[in-house]
């Protein structure tokens, strides 16, 4: 027979529902997302490159929140994974759109398809590593910091007074490049290993108050330039790695040749 302390531990509902801190900030990441695609819409292009950057912070912000708070969830995962195509797949691609590609026609529809179809790839593959794949590395360039180039150049062709149609040449490479990137096997620095709740040499904090203030200087320029040396470092890297083992293999199949001889 089963007593009343059994039948109140068998019967006592389960929880449901969702964390809602670290889902607010998700939230406002996706909010931004779309109001970059709505302002791109009517021209209001500054204002769309703005909006992605918020989105990218508030993408940084939610992850450790729900981390510090210990709040992580299956479904925040999943929000998180929606939010991030429309901020950093579906909105950067229709801002490039709307302030230059659309003077190209069909040719500048498919760089910003191309980027698109790169960023939910990328997002679909870092779904499906998480847990195996080495958290100190990404494999292809990251979304957000893909989005963060492309706003990046339009904040600086809209403070500078380029017009989006003088500049589709190089938009169009770099949109077209950024998505390729996203899905190839070249290797990022996550810089997750970076601990926030241990102690760090004073220097290091006056070397994050000089980057506050350089980037305060003219952010579209310090952006932009950030996120470009950022996205060439990884093929950069790729290349040297490739050539040292190269010259490597090169040494040891000449060693093996010596000593057959």
């Amino acid at each position: 027979m089963s007593t009343p302390d059994n039948d109140q531990h068998t019967t006592k509902p389960r929880k449901r529902g969702i964390y809602l801190l670290p889902n607010l900030f998700t939230t406002a990441g996706l909010f931004a997302g779309f109001y970059a695609i709505t302002a791109a819409s009517n021209g209001k292009f500054e204002a769309a490159a703005i909006a992605i950057f918020v989105a990218m912070l508030m993408d940084g912000i939610d992850g450790r929140v729900a981390r510090m708070t210990n709040t992580q969830s299956a479904f925040g995962a999943e929000y998180d994974s929606m939010a991030d195509m429309v901020s950093f797949g579906v909105a950067p691609a229709l801002v490039m759109f709307h302030w230059s590609l659309f003077s190209m026609e069909k040719i500048g529809w498919l760089a910003a398809f191309v980027y698109t179809a790169g960023a939910a790839l990328r997002l679909a593959r870092f779904n499906t590593q998480v847990g195996i794949a080495d958290k100190r590395y990404f494999q292809g360039l990251p979304s957000p910091a893909a989005a963060a180039l492309l706003a990046g150049l339009v904040w600086l062709g809209v403070d500078f007074d380029l017009s989006g149609q003088d500049m589709r040449i190089p938009v169009f490479m770099l949109t077209f490049l950024a998505g390729v990137l996203m899905v190839s096997n070249v290797r990022y620095h996550s810089f997750k290993d970076i601990d926030l709740k241990g102690k760090v040499p004073f220097v290091t904090l006056v070397a994050v108050s000089m980057i506050f203030a350089v980037t305060y200087l003219h952010p579209p320029v310090i952006l932009f330039s950030g996120f470009l040396i950022y996205a060439l470092i990884g093929p950069v890297m790729t290349l040297v790695n490739l050539r040292k083992k190269k010259g490597r293999h090169t040494s040891d199949t000449t060693e093996k040749d010596i000593h057959s001889q």
